[in-house]
């Protein structure tokens, strides 16, 4: 380095710092070729306890809102966690317009909804329902399907659930204006 400008020393000196800084991140894997791929993770889940709080603006939102349901219960019973349904405890609150699919005389109208949420019930799923709102609606527990379960209030509800440790999982059902073919 003898004989060259003190500028030049500098910027040579601080190439080397740069080259050196790179090389330490990198050997931390902090920096990643442009090729690389995402990375697919499988995190070590705990017995889930979750409590879906369902409050749609309008009851044919409840065939996406019951999607948030198979979300999150199918990769937990698939490989590799591979859980028995039994032991994922979940509980969906309908407190929202969704209460109608739930009357037995609208049952051909919310067919396949109805035969879902029969289905995740009989894989232990329970599904409860707003007394308050079953009142606004004028419904008893006799217009109801049978493997409903009738509180006296989604709030108290949620705050009970919420007080034995269950996560609240609020679907966000959203018009779909956009397919994913025209937007990938």
């Amino acid at each position: 380095m003898q004989g060259m400008h003190p500028a030049q020393r500098h910027t040579r000196g601080v190439r080397l710092l740069c080259a050196m800084l790179l090389c330490w991140v990198a050997s931390f894997g902090l920096w990643t070729p442009a090729h690389a791929q995402a990375k697919l993770v499988q995190t070590p889940y705990a017995l889930p306890k979750v409590i879906f709080d369902f409050y749609l603006d309008h009851p044919n939102k409840m065939g996406a809102a019951l999607y948030w349901v198979r979300s999150f219960m199918n990769p937990l019973i698939e490989a590799p966690y591979s859980m028995f349904p039994e032991d994922i405890k979940t509980v969906v609150l309908i407190h929202g317009t969704e209460i109608v699919t739930l009357a037995k005389k609208n049952e051909a109208q919310y067919l396949e909804q109805v035969q879902r949420m029969r289905y995740y019930a009989d894989q232990g799923v329970r599904f409860r329902i707003c007394g308050l709102a079953m009142q606004d609606y004028g419904y008893t527990p006799a217009d109801l399907q049978d493997f409903v379960e009738v509180t006296p209030s989604a709030i108290t509800e949620l705050v009970h659930w919420q007080n034995l440790g269950y996560a609240v999982v609020t679907p966000n059902v959203q018009e779909k204006v956009v397919s994913i073919e025209a937007i990938r």
